[in-house]
């Protein structure tokens, strides 16, 4: 990937920043409309849990099944027309998902949904970085930031809509025409042109060397023995970039999992936590999952701050002690307060990793464009899928408070693997 401008952002940078902040708001609002209704989808449909679940469970599968289809995608058309088509066909899968008259219509519709869902990720990660080469400084963490904002503002208008006795098709089409048109207004201000330029330095050495063996044809014949015993150090130079580049790309993976595990320890596991096993109240409860979201938004609003000011290996670092630490003593001395500031610590010190790694990965040399940051975003999203039938299976031969324990132990991961994030800029 190479760097698009170094001068100051002019106005197109600009619009081009808050035509992607329009993209994460949006992508964050839509799916969060649907969530609140499932409750009344369930009973509409009048199925059970097993069937619900089953159901429910297409949504990932659908993200699984087409994330890595982000990529060529990206090459094809471009990462800003790809983000916009993925949000006004994850909007109509909602719609269906709402509109469903069977079960399997349902799951179908939220197959859709996450496909379309996984595809958009990818590719506003993709146009934010590009945005962010621009700038010459990190943004990418207010955008994941603006996303949240997106997914609170998405349940407040669910919440709104069921106080106001609006059907689902009612509901669900406002806010699938609403995001729709906004995704497709903010598409004329997205930066222009291919994702990537060539390398213009590396263009100019091959053409070099192609004259320099034109006008010395005799002197390359003469010395074509030497050059084959060279060779070999040529493609040991090779085999070793490789293999430092699949390492890179593997421990990029686990931190942004890293991530993805602790936001879903907080989504799934906090209210039952703290509410049985520490027989805190319903509302007390709510408050786990409330302060690691609550704490992760402050942690990446001041993220690109910090980025800029001390490197991204030392954030990430810091904030997978903090997250190992904050959580570790909670475990360690269980209380209802504890822990709330347990899951608030863990919040803030996972903030800027899925970003950090999805930045790492589109800089990472001998890759296609897109592919490290979708290879990335695929198997994160893996994690999600895989990561509460683990917790769960930990908590039935031993207990949920065990099984949190992925929580300090993904800060520690963080803490070993933070070496392949860039420094400080010096």
């Amino acid at each position: 990937m190479t760097v698009d401008v170094l001068s100051p952002p002019a106005q197109a940078e600009r619009q081009a920043r808050t035509a992607v902040a329009v993209l994460f708001f949006t992508n964050g609002a839509l799916f969060a409309n649907l969530l609140p209704r499932f409750p009344q989808i369930k009973a509409d449909l009048g199925i059970g849990n097993a069937a619900y679940g089953l159901a429910v469970a297409a949504f990932p599968t659908g993200a699984i099944v087409a994330g890595l289809a982000a990529g060529a995608l990206i090459r094809r058309y471009g990462s800003g027309r790809v983000a916009v088509a993925g949000t006004v066909l994850t909007g109509i899968g909602v719609l269906a998902a709402g509109l469903s008259g069977s079960v399997v219509l349902f799951g179908t519709a939220l197959l859709l949904a996450g496909a379309m869902d996984a595809i958009t990720d990818v590719a506003q990660n993709a146009h934010g970085l590009r945005v962010q080469r621009r700038y010459g400084r990190s943004i990418i963490n207010s955008f994941h930031a603006i996303w949240s904002i997106g997914a609170v503002t998405g349940g407040s208008m669910a919440a709104g809509a069921i106080a106001l006795d609006l059907s689902l098709g009612q509901h669900l089409l406002i806010s699938a025409v609403v995001f729709g048109i906004a995704a497709c207004v903010a598409l004329r201000f997205c930066l222009t042109g291919p994702d990537t330029e060539p390398d213009v330095e590396a263009a100019k050495e091959e053409t070099k060397g192609e004259a320099k063996g034109a006008t010395n044809g005799g002197a390359a014949r003469e010395t074509g023995a030497e050059s084959r015993e060279l060779a070999p150090g040529r493609d040991e130079k090779l085999r070793k970039t490789r293999l430092r580049t699949g390492y890179v790309l593997a421990a990029l993976v686990l931190i942004a999992a890293s991530g993805a595990l602790v936001e879903d320890a907080g989504s799934s596991w906090a209210a039952l936590y703290l509410s049985d096993s520490l027989h805190a109240s319903g509302t007390l409860a709510a408050s786990g999952y409330i302060a690691l979201v609550g704490a992760q938004f402050v942690g990446r609003m001041i993220g690109d701050r910090l980025v800029d000011r001390f490197g991204q290996r030392a954030v990430a670092r810091s904030g997978g002690v903090i997250a190992a630490v904050g959580m570790g003593l909670a475990l360690a001395v269980p209380t209802a307060t504890g822990t709330i500031l347990g899951f608030a610590t863990a919040g803030f010190g996972v903030a800027t990793l899925v970003p950090a790694a999805m930045h790492e990965a589109d800089e990472l040399p001998g890759l296609r464009p897109g592919s490290g940051l979708t290879i990335v975003s695929w198997l994160m999203r893996l994690g999600f899928l895989l990561s509460p039938p683990i917790v769960g299976l930990v908590a039935d031969s031993t207990s949920l408070r065990v099984g949190l324990l992925v929580v300090p132990l993904a800060g520690l991961m963080v803490m070993v693997l933070a070496g392949v994030l860039q420094p400080r800029r010096r």
